[in-house]
């Protein structure tokens, strides 16, 4: 919001004129100077500089949340008991309930034993309404490695709830529900998390999904720490979202195996 224009603020045309035949453009221009330096630039009085100031500051200021505000929307959020359940049984037991809000949820295993199809579902569930036991909102996916299935998600969607995936348009208001971004570099990425930061904090995403983290450094750093040290800050990012938004976030990493048949050996997938 520092970057919005100065002809985009509703100021008196005179103030606002004179702003711009100084080159002051954008707001963090005229926050960035003193009342005394804005006097002498504008070469207008006291007054008026504080009333633009005033104006420009209630526009760009996100707005306040007081902290009984914030304790309704957390326990809003946790109405599942502060998990969200998968549906996989032997996995919500192992979660104590299912995938938790307010943190972020790695997922880690080989290449194959289905990290994208378990985002996939839990994706589709988040969407649905809550007496279908989802969260009833929309869903961010990031796709960095281009494996994200609409015809897949569909079929899930109607092997899992035939009661509303058979009615084209019910099917149609879910699959719509899931936002799909597939940035091609970290650079993509950190843009995109920029983006979508203002609907997470205005509680219009209830769940975020990566798939995969790893996959975005991976051809630009070499592994270790070179890696870690690419996405640190992204990865701090991510899970002060999660804890100040409330909403799960899945992130996948993929572990290379020297057992091939190691995939069969988890007990949840069932």
């Amino acid at each position: 919001m520092a970057n919005k224009l100065i002809s985009e603020i509703p100021l008196p045309k005179s103030i606002a004129n004179v702003f711009a035949a100084r080159n002051i453009s954008t707001a963090k221009d005229a926050l960035s100077l003193t009342e005394f330096e804005l006097m002498e630039l504008l070469d207008v009085g006291l007054t008026e500089v504080r009333s633009a100031l005033s104006q420009i500051s209630e526009i760009v200021a996100p707005p306040y949340k007081t902290a009984l505000s914030l304790m309704e929307q957390r326990l809003q959020n946790e109405h599942l008991g502060g998990h969200f359940p998968t549906g996989l049984k032997g996995l919500d037991a192992a979660l104590r309930g299912g995938i938790p809000f307010g943190v972020l949820t790695e997922l880690v295993g080989p290449a194959g034993i289905g990290k994208t199809q378990f985002c996939l579902k839990l994706s589709l569930l988040a969407s649905l309404p809550t007496n279908y036991g989802g969260l009833d909102g929309r869903v961010i996916y990031f796709d960095v490695e281009s494996k994200f299935s609409s015809r897949r998600l569909l079929e899930i969607g109607l092997r899992s709830f035939p009661e509303i995936f058979q009615m084209k348009e019910m099917a149609q208001e879910m699959a719509g529900r899931i936002v799909v971004l597939q940035p091609t570099s970290l650079s993509e990425f950190t843009q995109s998390l920029e983006q979508i930061k203002v609907s997470l904090l205005q509680n219009q995403v209830k769940m975020l999904v990566i798939d995969s983290m790893a996959a975005l450094v991976s051809e630009e750093h070499e592994q270790g720490v070179r890696r870690q040290q690419a996405l640190s800050w992204h990865i701090s990012f991510i899970k002060s979202l999660a804890e100040f938004s409330r909403i799960p976030v899945v992130v996948t990493n993929q572990v290379r195996s020297q057992n091939h048949d190691q995939a069969s050996q988890y007990s949840f997938q069932g």
